[in-house]
């Protein structure tokens, strides 16, 4: 039995689409994104009060480059993970994870535009600084993507992964925030990877509370 607690928009989606992806049955407990998540009976899935929590076999996993590694571990059949000798092993690992350094900027920037809820609290400063570091780190994805090496339309040389799951939603909620519009190979594979079924139906179903109001969140002048 697996169940995943899940906000939309949220880092929850990437695991949400691991899930699609591995094809694997689910139940989705989907929270609002609020004081609820800091709940005891929630706090006992997920101690810091964030999604994902995810329940398995019994057990309860926080942290998503960690669920992707268990995830892709458990269910090696399905070859979205790279087991230890495997040539793009380290690799796998360094972009799988390289996912929560892009989202940490997004997640400064969705507080100063989306959880404050007062003007003064909110900072423009910030939100060019945090939109900046967003752009490095697609210059970093871009810098990837543009290696000339054959067949270079995902992350790692041997193809699809989980990596390319995870920087990818993680490029979903930062382009909220910061366009692609300088980086035309990390565009064009978003545009690859984001065409799977998967991906699509891990977004917000249609009336679902959404977390951003609007597609693109400029910074204060």
């Amino acid at each position: 039995m697996i169940v995943l607690h899940h906000c939309h928009q949220t880092r929850s989606m990437r695991t949400l689409w691991l899930l699609n992806e591995l094809g694997l049955n689910y139940s989705l407990r989907v929270h609002a994104f609020d004081r609820s998540l800091r709940e005891p009976e929630y706090l006992s899935l997920s101690p810091a009060g964030r999604v994902p929590a995810l329940e398995l076999d019994g057990d309860v996993y926080f942290e998503t480059g960690a669920i992707s590694e268990i995830l892709c571990e458990r269910f090696p059949e399905r070859g979205l993970g790279r087991p230890p000798g495997d040539i793009d092993r380290p690799d796998f690992l360094v972009w799988l994870h390289f996912a929560e350094t892009v989202t940490q900027h997004a997640a400064a920037l969705t507080q100063q535009h989306v959880v404050l809820y007062e003007d003064e609290m909110r900072s423009p400063l910030i939100m060019r600084i945090e939109a900046a570091r967003l752009r490095k780190c697609y210059a970093a994805i871009e810098g990837r993507l543009s290696t000339p090496v054959e067949n270079r339309d995902y992350l790692l040389t041997s193809g699809f992964s989980a990596a390319d799951i995870s920087v990818g939603q993680a490029v979903y909620m930062a382009q909220h925030f910061a366009t692609l519009d300088d980086f035309p190979e990390t565009a064009r594979w978003y545009e690859r990877i984001t065409e799977r079924e998967s991906f699509r139906d891990a977004l917000p179903p249609p009336g679902a509370e959404l977390l951003y109001a609007q597609d693109f969140y400029p910074p204060w002048e």
